[in-house]
């Protein structure tokens, strides 16, 4: 005969529950890892299509430039224009040189532009610790005061900035082109930001501890995290220092041009000759390219670092 089972008693050890999962020591569950944690993201062909797209298109106007430059003004009109290099790019350059004094152009460009940069990266720096890190009173209101300037149009200064250039006597000389533009509102703003961002408190606070002054915070701290941003500033700034016409034009004459100012005066005649503007365009192209190829990787270096930190 075959005995009976007890219910009360209890189920048999192989029957009994699963222990619940291993957690954390407030009991809560462990996190799951996303399934895509860890695994190394690759384009797909669409990415690579759209990337070339976007170089080709980024890329042609320097091409067409330099096609152009290399070309006659006679080979331009015809239809369909022609769309590889020629062999009159040396000529052109010739005829670049004839027409303008575009050595000394470049000389005059490469010094306004390199200290407006300097002093703008420096002071914006500088003004923009200032407004992230230090207190003191009005910061806020200047920082409005400062911000609400970029909103007043730059063509309702030029009279009276004329007006105080010829007072001081610098009308025709490069510290009237190089003075106003030592000090931007965008590059204060900018680089407040971007230390509110990247420059922590306990950096600053450490320093104070160890008895650092606020010069030597600056110098020893503040301008290597800032560097990338500086380097993105720097840029900008010389870019549009490099480009500028429209004051440059008002303060300066044919005898002290920069390179905007100097490239009025060629292709001139009943028609214009596009091969010779085009060269010149392209010998005033060429400098940009060379600094954007010095500070390219502290751009993406800085891109890279407030990626990481986001």
């Amino acid at each position: 005969m075959t005995a009976l089972a007890d219910p009360t008693a209890p189920p048999p050890a192989s029957a009994a529950a699963p222990p619940p999962p291993a957690g954390d020591r407030r009991g809560r569950p462990p996190r799951r890892r996303p399934s895509g944690a860890g695994r190394t993201l690759h384009a797909g062909p669409l990415a690579y299509g759209i990337l070339v797209l976007a170089v080709l298109v980024s890329a042609f106007p320097f091409y067409w430039t330099l096609v152009a430059a290399s070309r006659s003004n006679a080979d331009l009109a015809q239809a369909p224009p022609a769309l590889v290099p020629g062999p009159h790019l040396i000529r052109n350059f010739e005829a670049v040189l004839e027409e303008a004094d575009i050595g000394k152009a470049l000389l005059n460009s490469l010094v306004v532009s390199g200290s407006v940069t300097l002093g703008t990266v420096l002071c914006c720096t500088l003004a923009g610790f200032a407004f992230a890190k230090l207190r003191f009173r009005g910061r806020g209101a200047l920082l409005a005061v400062t911000v609400g300037t970029m909103m007043i149009p730059p063509q309702l200064g030029v009279i009276p900035l004329f007006m105080l250039v010829a007072e001081l006597g610098w009308v025709n000389q490069l510290q009237s082109v190089i003075l106003p533009g030592l000090v931007s509102a965008f590059g204060v703003f900018f680089m407040r930001q971007y230390l509110v961002q990247s420059l922590p408190d306990e950096l600053i606070e450490a320093a104070r501890v160890d008895g650092a002054s606020t010069a030597r915070v600056f110098w020893s701290i503040v301008v290597p995290i800032a560097r990338p941003g500086m380097a993105v500033l720097g840029l900008l700034t010389f870019m549009a220092s490099w480009n500028d016409f429209f004051w440059p034009v008002v303060a300066l004459s044919s005898s002290e041009p920069t390179v905007q100012v100097a490239l009025r005066q060629l292709g001139g005649g009943y028609v214009h000759d596009q091969s010779v503007i085009m060269a010149g365009t392209l010998l005033g192209t060429l400098p940009v390219l060379l600094v954007f190829g010095l500070l390219g990787r502290q751009i993406v270096g800085g891109i890279m670092q407030g990626a990481v930190k986001g």
